[in-house]
């Protein structure tokens, strides 16, 4: 620890080193004008223990008075804040250090990030305008920093939710598989370092050191995550959840498609003894029509811990999920199907082995069109495919899912081929069922088991579960992904179903090695958790290709899949219990 409660005390910002400023503006809440009253803001400067300080903004009713506090922590800097739930609230947003209009060094959500935000706490909750109950919401970055901070004792919280982020920061987003997922990495930085640049003439008027400060910060964040800690080190263990000694009680709100759906996943199970609830409806990619997107529930949560109404929202079902039903897009539409259960996995998940056949199944367009089977074939054989890199896409649902309320979504109306595996799907090998003879709702992690050699030293693995419609239409449900330098799991932290199989593999990222060409090796993908209905008539496909073009690029190489015999490859698909 960095301070103690006196230390902190005497660093509160002084009612001299704030501005008070009346507003009736909504564009500062982000909700309808005719929901609220005149509103003020107070900007003021949050001073930390190392002298850095950091720019925070609190809304309200006016006049600001003492009343429960929402308080979020943002990268993207002034106007940030991602939700507004009434006037019972004042809202808190802080910039991290070294981004915005904050002085310091970003350290990519680092202990040095982690301390500011007990300390700002701490601060907060002292404050005129807090009555002392402080709760934490998250979108993204902002619930990372959240995961992040979770052993440090964070000083009247009460509750928090959480939108996506990251679980851990490696494995959720930026090396999935161990495998660089290099343009969204890239794409966060500069949405990061945006506000910065346009705060730097602040930045130079009340502190120049901290106008280069901040570029160096963003520019070490990038080397630090892309290039000098390839592996999962203490580097990256520093930017993960290191335990929770607050028992929170959180609620977590995600997407089947967001860029980072693993994390909430993940993160429910590891907090749900502290009264976790999780709500799969939408986050980066949208969320679908006719549902408010998780506003309700958000605003429940809050008004039940922070101000004590007892609104139904713990009789609520600890999980609800809104599955696809075969299509991104119609998802996005409005054509989903409800789910709830008490935990997740959903308890009496069976976990389906599908193995690979090079049995031609008919209905595929690719280099082989094999067959999934329920049993394992007896003959042993190899099928090869060129990994090259792909369309993103069409093979890469998490990262189509950022983009897709930025035109992705509406090009795929007018072109549905820019989003299906069918335009990749020749240069890749494919492996699909018979037509269902009933609906299977499949929701949970999944996993293949593949038995692979490659021309190259190291190649991404890379795999796409789809659903193939009676029209031939192949539709992507969820990503698998690996580097083959990474063969090794940790047993004890992966999940296995009642039968010993791995069912959600946990890889081993911390050393690599690296197989000999056309050495033979087995393999374990995760796949991050899908959530649909496969109707009755549809197919299920698994596509293995190259490595969507959104991640960093490997050396081009002809990569070998073992089929049928001891060392047969299949999917470990999960399929719900009838509801």
């Amino acid at each position: 620890m960095l301070h103690d409660v006196g230390a902190l005390l005497a660093m509160r910002v002084t009612r001299r080193a704030a501005v008070l400023v009346l507003a009736c503006s909504a564009a500062v809440l982000g909700g309808p004008p005719s929901a609220r009253a005149a509103t003020a803001t107070l900007n003021a400067r949050v001073p930390m223990s190392d002298g850095v300080t950091l720019a925070a903004t609190v809304t309200g009713q006016a006049p600001l008075s003492a009343r429960p506090v929402i308080v979020e922590f943002s990268p993207y800097g002034p106007a940030s804040a991602t939700t507004y739930d009434g006037t019972a609230y004042n809202y808190l947003l802080v910039q991290i250090r070294g981004t915005g209009e904050s002085d310091g060094r970003f350290d990519a959500l680092g202990p040095t990030t982690q301390r500011d935000m007990e300390q700002a706490l701490h601060w907060a909750c002292h404050e005129p305008w807090s009555d002392g109950r402080l709760g934490l919401n998250g979108f993204s970055a902002s619930a990372i920093t959240v995961y992040n901070s979770l052993h440090l004792r964070l000083p009247c919280v009460r509750t928090a939710v959480l939108r996506s982020g990251t679980f851990e920061l490696y494995r959720d987003l930026l090396w999935p598989g161990g495998v660089s997922n290099a343009i969204p990495g890239l794409g966060v930085l500069g949405l990061i370092g945006a506000p910065a640049a346009a705060a730097a003439l602040s930045h130079l008027e009340r502190n120049p050191v901290s106008a280069l400060d901040s570029a160096i910060g963003l520019t070490d964040a990038g080397l630090s995550g892309g290039l000098e800690h390839p592996t999962l080190d203490s580097w990256w263990r520093d930017r993960g959840f290191r335990g929770d000694v607050n028992h929170l009680p959180i609620l977590m709100l995600d997407s089947f498609f967001d860029v980072e759906s693993r994390g909430a996943f993940q993160a429910f199970q590891a907090l749900r003894g502290d009264g976790a609830h999780l709500l799969v409806v939408g986050a980066h990619d949208g969320a679908p029509a006719g549902t408010d997107d998780g506003s309700g529930a958000t605003k429940a949560w809050f008004d039940h811990y922070l101000r004590g109404e007892d609104d139904g929202i713990l009789r609520q079902p600890r999980v609800q999920l809104m599955l696809a039903d075969g299509d991104r897009e119609d998802y996005l539409a409005g054509h989903f199907v409800r789910y709830s259960a008490r935990d997740w996995p959903v308890p009496g998940t069976r976990w389906r082995s599908l193995w690979l056949s090079a049995r031609r199944s008919g209905s595929g367009n690719s280099i082989n069109d094999g067959s999934l089977v329920a049993r394992r074939p007896g003959a042993s054989t190899t099928q090869s495919y060129a990994a090259i890199p792909t369309e993103a896409s069409m093979t890469d649902q998490p990262n189509t899912g950022i983009v897709g309320p930025d035109g992705v979504n509406q090009a795929a109306e007018t072109f549905p081929l820019l989003t299906e595996t069918g335009l990749a799907e020749p240069q890749a090998l494919t492996y699909t069922t018979a037509p269902l003879r009933q609906d299977l709702l499949s929701a949970g992690p999944a996993a293949l088991d593949l038995r692979l050699s490659s021309t190259a030293r190291e190649t991404a693995i890379w795999a796409v579960i789809s659903d193939v419609w009676p029209d031939g239409t192949s539709h992507p449900m969820a990503t698998g992904r690996l580097l083959s330098s990474y063969p090794r799991i940790d047993r004890g932290r992966s999940l296995t179903d009642g039968r010993g199989d791995v069912v959600q593999p946990y890889g081993d990222y911390s050393a690599k090695s690296v197989a000999p060409q056309g050495t033979a090796r087995d393999y374990q993908l995760e796949f991050w958790p899908i959530g649909d209905r496969f109707k009755r008539g549809h197919r299920i496909r698994v596509v293995i290709l190259g490595a969507s073009g959104a991640s960093q690029p490997s050396a081009p190489a002809v990569n070998s899949v073992s089929l049928g015999g001891p060392a047969g490859s299949r999917l470990l698909l999960p399929a719900l219990p009838t509801p």
